[in-house]
């Protein structure tokens, strides 16, 4: 059976990938297996990838909210679109919590020319800059003139006091963030040059999807119980991660939405945070 990409591209239906994609929305492995059935059963060939992402989004849902939740993070991730300015915001607090200070949409005087930097990030001896591509379609994949032109611009700033975070540092390094995929010569360009790349499925072990499933980190635009308004208005109010809202449950008052709304809300951002994965 033959699937379709959103580039229109016939790839065969890979059955382990969509499994594994199953378990990692921390159902247990009968419910997975359940949740497979359903799914197996509307297929067909030259089913497109969006539908088959909704079908199992939906049976996912049908279990837990908090399921289809952790299933959707590669579609919330483009949600914090559409120019990436909520994507930025996202990456600066992916970094705080593995111990960072960060800041965004900073501006730079480098040797020859000026650089805005999406995030500076600073913990210990280390400075950070970051820059941050983000992408709204689903298959999109970053080309190695993006790494190649990222390389001169860390160059440009390096050997250069800023002053950041209540003093005068240099720049020690610096990483290019997607949501998106990489080409395989982005990655053989970034690895020749030992250059920091961090996109949804690189590098193995430590790309976003693994680094969020570990940290917790999630994006709010994951939540199923709210609407896209509603999403919108949190990201205005700051509320950027699910944790924050959990933090400040109050930020929700300013939805106008009933109450039995907000506590569904709650449980699901709850269960997302607290709920620990049943799989790796």
């Amino acid at each position: 059976m033959l699937v379709k990409k959103y580039s229109g591209d016939l790839v065969p239906f890979d059955e382990s990938s969509l499994r594994r994609s199953l378990m990692r929305s921390g159902a247990s492995e009968l419910e997975v297996q359940t949740v497979y059935a359903t799914i197996k059963d509307c297929l067909y060939d030259g089913i497109s990838t969006k539908e088959l992402y909704e079908l199992a989004f939906k049976a996912l849902k049908s279990k837990k909210n908090s399921y289809a939740a952790r299933y959707s993070l590669k579609r919330a991730l483009r949600q914090l679109g559409p120019e990436g300015f909520y994507f930025e915001k996202w990456v600066a607090r992916l970094f705080q919590e593995d111990g960072y200070q960060a800041i965004t949409g900073q501006t730079v005087q480098g040797h020859a020319v000026t650089h805005e930097i999406d995030v500076v990030a600073l913990k210990g001896d280390e400075m950070l800059a970051m820059e941050c591509k983000f992408r709204n379609d689903e298959d999109a994949k970053i080309s190695v003139t993006t790494p190649m032109y990222f390389k001169s611009r860390v160059t440009d700033i390096m050997g250069i006091s800023y002053p950041f975070f209540n003093q005068n540092k240099q720049f020690t390094d610096g990483w290019l963030v997607t949501n998106a995929y990489l080409t395989s010569d982005s990655i053989k360009f970034g690895e020749y040059y030992n250059m920091n790349l961090l996109s949804w499925d690189y590098p193995n072990g430590t790309s976003i999807k693994t680094r969020v499933d570990n940290t917790g980190e999630y994006p709010i635009t994951c939540l199923t119980t709210l609407s896209t308004q509603d999403k919108a208005m949190l990201l205005k109010y700051q509320c950027i991660c699910v944790k924050d809202l959990l933090k400040e449950p109050k930020v929700l008052d300013r939805l106008q939405i009933k109450a039995d709304k907000k506590n569904q809300v709650l449980t699901e951002a709850e269960e997302l945070i607290n709920s620990p994965l049943s799989h790796e």
